[in-house]
Parts: C-alpha cells; structure tokens; sequence
C-alpha cells in the first residue's frame, strides 16, 4: 500500500508541476512586457527543474522501491524575486492579466505546498521526506514572492482609487 501511495503521489506532483509550468508559459507568452514575460519564465524553468527532479525519482522508485538519494540545491525563487524590482512591479496592471495570472498562480503553489508538506509528514522513507520538504521550501519561496507582488498590486489599486478608509 505505502508503494502505491508513493506512486501516487509522485505522479500527482509531476502533473502538478507539468500545468504549473504550462500557465507559466502562457502567461509569459501572453505579457507584453518584457521584464514581466521573464519573471513568468524565469518560474516556468523552475517548475521544469522541478519535473525533472520527479521524474528521476520516479525512476528511481520504479526500479528499485526506494528514492534515490540525492543533494538538492538550494531553492532559487531568489532568481524569480530578483526579476522583481519596483519598475517592473509598476508595469504590472494591477487589474489586469498579470494581476490576474498572479493570483491563479498562488492559488496553484498553494495546493502543490499542501500535497508536498502533507506528503513529508506522512512518509517514513526519508530521501522521500527530504524531496518533498524540499519541493515544499521552494514553492513557498514562489508563494512568498507571489503574495507580496498581490498585496503591492492590491495596495496600488486601494490608493489609486482611494478606497484607503482613512
């Protein structure tokens, strides 16, 4: 049963990883602004490293029943968030499509930190608990980085319209 389940979980995470770096894509193709179409590439090869990761421990799992061991690197959402200066989050429309496409993409980092997080603490084989603990650290440095650039958006669109109830 605990085979089927890391199965399960693994191919859960790779599908999740496959569509979060599908809408990367497209919201990358989909932006005219240059600075922003890097910021959504930028997240959309990390969710590939992610796949690949799966993928070889998906691998790995299949041929022998274990995960392999690994040394994964350290999370890199400081690339993404370096993308991030106050030029580019000013170009940002803050009820538009990349307003939008940011809140579609917390939403998405949201369910893979809960499937990974949930998943770290329910297995005992530990190089499967480190890849999940680390996949989850990561996705909440893209979280992390999402949620300030909606709270700025929602902010700029509160002052814009002086919605500021004081």
């Amino acid at each position: 049963m605990q085979e089927n389940r890391a199965i399960e979980i693994l191919k859960s995470a790779m599908l999740l990883e496959m569509r979060g770096k599908s809408f990367y894509r497209s919201a990358a193709a989909q932006s005219s602004n240059p600075a922003i179409k890097q910021f959504f590439e930028i997240m959309a090869e990390e969710e590939d490293y992610h796949i690949k990761i799966l993928s070889d421990q998906y691998k790995a799992f299949r041929e022998s029943g274990k995960f392999k061991d690994a040394a994964y690197s350290k999370a890199t959402a400081n690339v993404a968030s370096a993308v991030l200066n106050d030029a580019l989050k000013e170009k940002i429309q803050s009820a538009g499509f990349e307003s939008a496409a940011i809140q579609a993409a917390m939403a998405m980092e949201e369910r893979a930190i809960k499937l990974y997080a949930e998943r770290a603490g329910e297995t005992d084989e530990p190089e499967e608990r480190k890849l999940y603990e680390w996949l989850s650290d990561w996705e909440n440095g893209h979280l992390t980085i999402l949620m300030d650039m909606d709270r700025e958006l929602t902010e700029k669109i509160w002052n814009d319209n002086q919605f500021w109830p004081f």
